[in-house]
């Protein structure tokens, strides 16, 4: 008897996508995987993904996360809980990272990665006053002292 394969097919290889990134590095993804992207799902279907896809939006430090975000996601038996659990600390970054995120899943359509990182930031936001906001997010006010009491005054319901 051969020890050769006990859970995966052996006549079965697995079909690897490349991908490069922004700053010109590599990534390999299995093509189960990759098809999480719906972008990248229709370069295959497409025959269009037999050479390095190059994505000139993603970084090689968050390529590299996406990477490992899909094919977590596609792998075989991983119960629900524990994805959660690995979902949470997939997204306890730094707030660049965690935007970066975003722009990388909307970009090559992953709704699920999209989906929990908007969620992330939605929960950082969610009970705050714009004020803040404005601090977690480090964003200037595009108003002077005057037109921002204006606004506070025609839109008083919203701030009580």
């Amino acid at each position: 008897m051969s020890s050769s394969s006990s859970s995966s097919s052996p006549s079965c290889p697995k079909k690897m996508i490349t991908l490069k990134s922004s700053d010109g590095e590599t990534f390999e993804i299995e093509e189960i995987a990759a098809v999480q992207s719906k972008t990248l799902e229709n370069m295959i279907d497409e025959n269009c993904a037999s050479t390095p896809v190059p994505l000139p939006n993603i970084t090689g430090k968050i390529l590299a996360k996406v990477v490992e975000y899909c094919t977590k996601h596609a792998e075989d038996g991983a119960d629900a809980e524990s994805l959660r659990a690995w979902d949470a600390e997939f997204v306890s970054v730094d707030h660049p990272t965690l935007f970066d995120y975003i722009l990388a899943a909307n970009f090559l359509e992953i709704p699920t990665l999209l989906n929990l990182a908007c969620q992330s930031v939605a929960d950082m936001i969610k009970g705050k006053t714009p004020d803040e906001i404005h601090k977690i997010f480090n964003i200037k006010s595009a108003f002077t002292l005057e037109e921002e009491e204006e606004v506070r005054r025609e839109n008083q319901w919203a701030f009580e």
